[in-house]
């Protein structure tokens, strides 16, 4: 069959070229790979699905997959380029019977097995179209790769919610909806599918946008991420040979999203990375953690990898005042940290949650102006920090009256209106203006060089405010927010800003290729946080994960260290009442502070391992590790009520190797014991402490 390459350091890639069949992606591989042997054309699946009121699908179904359109695409011509290290790839395709323009484009990082993918539909024809449904990418070229089928593979994939974020799952294929059917007695492609979406404004509201495909008995890996901050879909299934898997972002079937293309215009999708590794789970979150690396916006300023006091968590949740405040700053600067956070509340005389909007300190809480507080910060050597909640307006704050109804989103000209608030569209030229000033107010005249940008109210399907469907109006506004804080960080470059959205419920990378920060749950009790944090990594880069560690007096001393060990493999958001602590229990957070900006300083170099697998959500037993690329590896590893006084550790890359372990946080090891197993690669440890406990460990080989 006729095909091309296309092929960067890291990547290999091969397409389908028939003259009498759509362009297809035959093979994913690292370009360590040799060549592609003989293509069975059975087993392709068209590189881009794309459906229209008007041309669904053959055969019908809830799929997204078999589009008319899809299957009727013709290669018009490809085209390569290289700029600076990252290659580019075009394929232009037509479909002659609507003049429709398809062009698939592909971005790699010359040092990265992976890539971004992404539709553009232009109508180059005569009447206009209107889109329900256009694919970032699909393939099939997992089953191509491998002589496995789909009774072979296993799907990782994550559920999320609040307080309950990053709970990951593995199961085979034929257990999230395969179905096993005779396809040569139907003589059709099933109709099931693995469908796994969110809806609206929260992109990880309920599901995680990242999966991972392993072939159980071979050393092949294919892992993905949408990068898009509101609705997407994934989903998998059989064609009538072979399988299937596509990524997309709103479609009309699950997010009200359309389209309409007049005569010259063009719609691009949402963006999606793809990446490929010649081993397990471990390897494809490798390769997924150095693209997010190579997409993100990363700038001067982030090079900087504060610790963060944040006053919410556990301490004084939404009711800040300098009378509380004062001490709070003095002790998080004795313990270390850089940044100071005032967290919800600092601009409400009562209830913080209905009044946001105008962004304005009040007296009562701040006799002598904010401007004190802040100084205050300062003063003890740390950056201030502010909460802010911009794109809402509270429906009891007077911006609801004052602004004009096209700052907000609305439904059949009724205002939206969703847990007390408003939700502004950034479309708008007068909502743009004002969450500009406020921002520019507050970095400006309060000196303010850290925002906790929150966000904890969905707008359901979208908006038709401007006469299109609720889904394509929510999409607009996605991409007008990141425009937004493009542009605020073009106008402050000194500004970091924490992607908070109540917990994870926006941990994207549309928005975490621009921001610095993602705080990874509101969850309060550390014991429950301990598979949260340990788990961050698979949807985060390790210096993006905000694990809060939030410290009490009079805690049992091991479930003190267990809550700092929670955030010392990671970014540490520091909370807690630290001026209520006595010197022996400053001591610990100061230690784990310390442990904490020993880890920043190769973070952005590490990966992560889970010796026993991703973190499941009641597991008795977790560990997650940062490793190097000189072997070096932090290890944490958290006991929790129930559990057995042992566990056995697998690490394959160090089996055969004399290693050295040492205690990281805390130094002074007290109530565990290890053993090292070299020929097995085991690690042994027991702990004769009660749960909940936890440890941080050094390991380097000898």
């Amino acid at each position: 069959m006729p095909h091309f390459d296309w092929i960067t350091p890291s990547l290999r890639l091969t397409f389908s070229m028939d003259a009498d069949a759509p362009v297809a992606l035959a093979s994913i591989r690292p370009s360590s790979s040799g060549a592609l042997g003989a293509i069975d054309p059975l087993l392709l699946q068209p590189l881009v699905e794309i459906s229209t009121i008007g041309h669904g699908r053959f055969p019908g179904g809830f799929r997204h997959v078999d589009t008319t359109l899809g299957a009727a695409l013709r290669l018009v011509d490809h085209r390569e380029t290289v700029v600076e290290g990252v290659h580019e790839l075009r394929i232009r395709q037509l479909h002659a019977g609507t003049g429709l323009i398809v062009v698939s484009v592909l971005r790699a990082h010359a040092e990265v097995a992976g890539f971004q993918s992404w539709t553009e539909v232009r109508n180059a024809g005569g009447a206009p179209v209107t889109l329900d449904s256009v694919s970032s990418f699909a393939t099939g070229a997992f089953l191509i790769d491998t002589s496995a089928t789909v009774d072979d593979f296993d799907l990782v994939h994550g559920d999320n919610d609040w307080v309950a974020e990053s709970r990951w799952q593995r199961k085979p294929l034929r257990d999230v909806g395969l179905a096993r059917i005779d396809r040569e007695l139907q003589h059709h492609p099933p109709r099931s599918r693995c469908s796994i979406s969110n809806r609206g404004s929260w992109s990880t509201g309920e599901k995680l946008p990242t999966g991972v495909l392993l072939a159980r008995d071979q050393p092949y890996a294919l892992a993905w991420q949408i990068e898009h901050n509101g609705p997407w879909t994934y989903e998998l299934g059989e064609r009538r040979h072979g399988a299937y898997l596509l990524l997309s972002g709103p479609t009309d079937q699950e997010h009200h999203w359309s389209r309409q293309l007049a005569l010259g215009d063009t719609f691009t999708s949402v963006p999606a990375s793809v990446a490929v590794a010649a081993g397990g789970l471990e390897d494809a979150f490798a390769v997924l953690t150095e693209q997010r690396r190579a997409i993100r916006h990363r700038r001067e300023a982030d090079r900087a990898l504060p610790v963060i006091f944040n006053d919410y968590m556990n301490t004084l949740m939404g009711d800040p005042t300098t009378e509380k405040l004062l001490p709070l700053i003095d002790a998080a600067a004795a313990a270390g940290a850089d940044y100071f956070c005032i967290d919800a509340g600092w601009y409400a005389e009562g209830s913080w949650w209905d009044s946001v909007g105008e962004w304005q300190p009040v007296a009562r809480r701040f006799p002598a102006g904010i401007t004190e507080v802040i100084e205050h910060i300062r003063a003890r050597g740390m950056v201030a920090g502010l909460w802010l909640e911009p794109e809402v307006i509270g429906i009891n704050s007077p911006l609801a009256r004052t602004l004009p109804d096209d700052a907000f989103f609305s439904r059949g000209g009724v205002r939206v209106a969703e847990h007390g608030r408003h939700l502004l569209d950034l479309r708008s030229p007068s909502a743009l203006a004002h969450v500009n000033e406020v921002v520019d107010r507050l970095v400006c005249d309060y000196g303010v060089g850290f925002f906790k940008m929150d966000y904890n109210t969905m707008t359901g399907p979208g908006t038709d405010a401007t006469g299109g469907s609720p889904g394509d109006g929510l999409l607009e506004h996605n991409r007008a927010v990141l425009d937004w804080l493009d542009d605020v960080q073009v106008r402050h470059p000194h500004l970091l800003i924490e992607n908070c959205a109540s917990g994870a419920m926006r941990m994207d990378y549309a928005m975490m290729s621009r921001l610095h920060l993602q705080s990874t749950s509101d969850q309060q009790d550390p014991v429950k946080y301990a598979p949260i944090a340990a788990a961050a990594p698979a949807s985060l880069l390790p210096e993006q994960a905000g694990n809060w560690a939030y410290p009490q007096t009079g805690m049992d001393a091991e479930l003190l260290t267990f809550s700092l060990a929670n955030a010392v493999l990671g970014r540490m958001y520091l909370s807690g009442y630290l001026n209520r602590m006595s010197e022996a229990e400053v001591a610990v957070v100061r230690e784990a502070v310390r442990a904490q900006k020993t880890v920043l300083t190769d973070i952005e170099r590490s990966h992560a391992v889970w010796p026993l697998g991703l973190p499941g959500w009641e597991d008795p037993w977790l560990a997650m590790g940062l490793g190097v690329a000189d072997g070096a590896l932090r290890l944490t590893v958290w006991r929790r009520p129930g559990a057995e006084a042992s566990v056995v550790l697998p690490l394959p890359t160090l089996r055969g190797e004399a290693i050295e372990i040492e205690p990281f946080f805390p130094a002074a090891q007290q109530g565990w014991a290890w053993s090292w197993d070299a020929t097995a690669g085991e690690l042994t440890l027991t702990a004769t402490v009660a749960a909940p406990t936890a440890r941080v460990f050094s390991i380097n080989r000898h």
